[in-house]
């Protein structure tokens, strides 16, 4: 079958080919749900490099992590370099521009899509600031609240303005629009004074670095998603899960209530067609770093642990 996407047609294979097998939807459930939420998900995604997680037969199959635009993409589709120097590689990654290109990525068997923090205009500066809240195996949902109301409270001190969504599985992130001035190390330690921050203030919080030392009923504040080629699922993308959740953008005043499975491809588009895109105003709400680098100096005058090495 083909499809009309605005000006583009997007020719989609074995659309009745069960994806989800939890309420049984398809191929074509799937295309229709990007398309409804199609304003949203493009502006996570717009001019960033994209890594797809790919489910040729469906989620409970095989899944591929895919850097390298798929071949046979149409020549409207657009890419952007990313260099790997540690590893003396490269690969031009899928650069949305276009809700076709969204939709043609799902005709490649593409579930969910997974950008960068920085957009293809300059690549190693990143724009976007992502505070990742990663529940540990005894912590509920209404620890991640607890944690990111506190985020939140910070976020108020610091004149930033974060955007919620939910991750597609138990915890939550918050973005912030920031002028893309500084590399990854720098957003990182920034992110990593933030956290120490909201450590400070909720005893929830553990930010011991490897996994198997944290408090099992603790959260995680995950500022290593700012790490170069580290990336989140976008805001409305869907999760690669039988249920076929999906990360989806919140209002602060919705956190008492919200639950993650409260958001799936059967939900979603009467949501978006109610409210619209939750995130429409990110990019009208750029924050600077300068006071969060200045607490990480702060920090490490007295004598606070800096992060880990990166490990890109």
């Amino acid at each position: 079958m083909e499809l009309e996407v605005e000006d583009r047609v997007v020719r989609i294979s074995n659309p009745d080919r069960v994806y989800f097998p939890a309420r049984g939807e398809t191929k074509l459930d799937l295309v229709n749900y990007y398309l409804a939420v199609a304003e949203g998900v493009v502006r996570g995604l717009r001019e960033r490099p994209c890594m797809l997680h790919r489910f040729p037969k469906g989620v409970t199959g095989e899944k591929v992590h895919q850097k390298r635009l798929p071949n046979g993409a149409p020549d409207w589709v657009r890419t952007v370099r990313v260099d790997f120097p540690r590893y003396g590689r490269h690969a031009y990654e899928l650069c949305v521009t276009h809700p076709a290109d969204v939709i043609w990525a799902v005709q490649m068997s593409t579930v969910e899509f997974h950008p960068w923090n920085s957009r293809r205009a300059d690549v190693e500066k990143p724009d976007e600031w992502r505070i990742d809240l990663d529940p540990m195996p005894q912590a509920g949902f209404d620890d991640v609240r607890e944690v990111a109301r506190v985020a939140h409270e910070v976020l108020d001190e610091l004149g930033a303005v974060g955007w919620p969504k939910t991750s597609g599985g138990k915890g939550l992130h918050i973005y912030v629009r920031i002028e893309p001035r500084w590399g990854f190390a720098d957003v990182r330690r920034a992110a990593h004074a933030f956290a120490r921050e909201v450590e400070r203030r909720c005893e929830l919080v553990d930010l011991t670095w490897w996994r198997k030392d944290r408090d099992p009923a603790s959260v995680f504040v995950d500022y290593n998603q700012n790490t170069r080629d580290h990336t989140l699922r976008c805001a409305y993308s869907v999760r690669g899960a039988p249920e076929a959740p999906v990360s989806a953008p919140i209002r602060w005043d919705e956190l008492p209530t919200v639950h993650p499975g409260d958001f799936t491809i059967a939900t979603m588009p009467a949501r978006f067609a109610q409210l619209g895109d939750l995130h429409a105003g990110i990019d009208d709400a750029v924050y600077q770093l300068d006071e969060l680098l200045d607490w990480a100096a702060r920090d490490e005058r007295d004598g606070a642990e800096a992060p880990p090495p990166e490990d890109d």
